[in-house]
């Protein structure tokens, strides 16, 4: 029976994966997976018991990454679930941003009780809320994952022109791109050269604060810019500047902070990108189904921590699971601690990700030996944890 804490209200679909031998609840103490949303982990204590973490979502900050990896805690994460939800609201946010359509309706909002002059107001008050089309303009996208691509191919449908930069885009998402969409050799060009440009990109110590005024002074003062990645990847003081300067026709987030908030130019949207039940029920879906694979198989797939590794189920067979520093002699020494309890390998799967590596070992037999195997690898120095499975 495996334990499952939720740390947030989750879809029922996780049960479609998640079977009777789960047991969840919001309250457990000492569980071996933890489901989340939003709800913050960063100062959270972490029982021995807890193997893994699976974030119903894309973003990751709300996890302490660092200390995962050192206690061998797999996270995963939800890549390309909430897609769809997220284009569709960059879409909106294309043409909200475009035309004053949010102005105009406040304004006319405030014309209620004239009656039937409300006509002919419309027509002597809407050419101050008027704006240009998409179609024909250049959208600039900054980051080809997922939401990337899709936004770049409903863009495309709207008759812009599409170019796009991204120097680690997957082969994946690379053949999901339309063929219309051109790259941009650098973020420079990107910038220079289009009328709006929407961030796509994560959040680290190499994106923090990217927008800031040596960025936007490389934009169109014609340009807006939106973002539907994380407010930190824009400087809001550098921001706040160039709009107020005209140096930018406007700003659309979908993470709005204070600063951001009654700002002539500005559309803040309360985060709605993913918040729709379709986007929900995916995102659990997929957390849900990496959950149950790593905890009855070992298998890892959409990790941010630890390295991906397809798996099959063991086949009755022992299978022992060992997280550990990507060092030298590190295989040798695991091997050699099952040769020395007689113990035959019959598969060995290893794979790395930068100064951690997973190795999975299956066993002939031997599983009365198998308690003795795990004290055995637990003992090599660069070892982090140690499961049977």
């Amino acid at each position: 029976m495996f334990k499952i804490q939720t740390l947030n209200e989750i879809s029922d679909v996780i049960h479609q994966h998640l079977g009777d031998n789960y047991a969840i609840s919001k309250n457990e103490a000492a569980p071996d997976a933890v489901l989340v949303r939003s709800a913050s982990m960063l100062d959270a204590d972490f029982a021995p018991s807890l193997l893994a973490i699976a974030r119903a979502g894309a973003g990751v900050n709300n996890i302490p990454l660092d200390r995962c990896t050192t206690q061998g805690i797999c996270v995963f994460n939800t890549p390309g679930a909430n897609a769809n939800a997220v284009c569709e609201l960059v879409i909106a946010g294309l043409l909200l941003g475009n035309r004053d359509i949010v102005g105009g309706i406040a304004w006319i909002q405030g014309e209620k009780g004239k009656g039937t002059d409300v006509p002919k107001i419309v027509e002597k008050g809407k050419a101050a809320f008027a704006g240009p089309e998409l179609r024909g303009k250049r959208l600039g996208i900054v980051g080809l994952g997922a939401i990337g691509v899709l936004v770049a191919n409903a863009a495309i449908a709207l008759g812009m022109d599409v170019i796009g930069y991204d120097p680690a885009i997957s082969v994946e998402h690379a053949w999901g791109l339309s063929s219309t969409a051109r790259r941009a050799v650098s973020l420079d060009e990107l910038l220079a050269s289009s009328d709006y440009v929407t961030l796509h990109l994560p959040l680290n110590d190499k994106t923090r604060g990217l927008f800031g005024n040596q960025a936007l002074a490389k934009m169109k003062p014609s340009a807006v810019l939106l973002n539907y990645a994380r407010a930190e990847l824009v400087d809001s003081a550098a921001l706040l500047a160039a709009v107020s300067a005209r140096k930018l026709r406007g700003y659309v987030t979908d993470f709005p902070t204070d600063e951001m908030l009654g700002v002539e130019h500005v559309l803040p949207i309360p985060h709605l990108g993913a918040s729709t039940p379709e986007s929900e029920d995916n995102c659990a879906d997929m957390a849900a189904a990496q959950l149950r694979d790593y905890l009855e198989t070992g298998a890892i797939r959409n990790s941010v921590n630890l390295p991906d590794v397809a798996l099959a189920a063991p086949a009755g067979k022992p299978r022992v699971t060992v997280i550990h520093q990507n060092i030298p002699n590190m295989l040798a020494n695991i091997s050699s601690a099952a040769g020395k309890l007689g113990m035959n390998i019959s598969d060995m799967t290893n794979r790395s990700r930068g100064d951690v590596a997973y190795t999975v070992l299956d066993l002939d037999d031997g599983q009365a030996a198998i308690p003795g195997l795990c004290d055995a690898i637990s003992g090599i120095e660069g070892v982090i944890r140690v499961r049977a499975i």
